[in-house]
């Protein structure tokens, strides 16, 4: 296996995908649910992200061929929807009822596209094209699969956050996700429009 590829790509995937940076904004999405219900969640979000990832990784350019969808326009769409979660977290409407107990936030927002979003699936699809020979093959699929389980360690321990600052603490938390939650939505968006300038120029 080529080390330097394994650390290359796991090293931009840490950057891109943020594991830290999770941690708030799955303490607010998974909040008011049982703990078990937590720690199913934070392997669900992160398998749905491996899922995506590897999908995008074996097909990503065929794929986006096939529907004539460009990155910039995966860029702007992922944007427009970790903008509307953000909104719902700034407001609290993701704290009702029908928002916390009956919707799976592992699938969507939180397994795509806020970790697997369209910057991981561009570096992925760049390093898949890039990569010659088994040991590099080898390395990009390594990377892929550690970053994912550094991912869901992540989550499966921010748990112990939530035990020591209680329900006050988790709505603070929910507030300054949210508007974290929106910058990185409207970086997503401006990057899409401005790749979408620069194909036209």
């Amino acid at each position: 296996m080529d080390a330097r590829v394994f650390g290359s790509l796991f090293v931009t995937l840490f950057v891109i995908m943020d594991p830290p940076g999770t941690i708030p904004i799955f303490l607010a999405l998974t909040s008011g649910r049982a703990h078990r219900v937590q720690r199913r969640m934070a392997w669900q979000a992160a398998l749905v992200a491996l899922g995506v990832i590897t999908c995008f990784g074996l097909f990503g350019r065929q794929i986006l061929d096939y529907l004539h969808v460009s990155i910039p326009a995966l860029q702007v769409s992922g944007g427009i929807l970790l903008l509307l979660i953000a909104l719902d977290l700034l407001t609290g409407r993701i704290e009702e009822p029908t928002q916390t107990k009956e919707v799976n936030v592992a699938l969507v927002p939180l397994g795509t596209p806020l970790l697997a979003g369209p910057g991981a699936i561009v570096a992925v699809i760049l390093a898949v094209q890039k990569a010659d020979g088994a040991a590099q093959y080898a390395a990009v699929w390594a990377a892929i699969a550690a970053i994912h389980v550094v991912l869901w360690l992540t989550m499966r321990f921010s748990l112990v956050i939530i035990r020591i600052i209680k329900d006050g603490g988790v709505v603070l938390i929910t507030r300054l996700s949210g508007l974290l939650l929106s910058a990185i939505a409207v970086q997503l968006v401006a990057n899409g429009v401005f790749a979408f300038v620069d194909q036209a120029t």
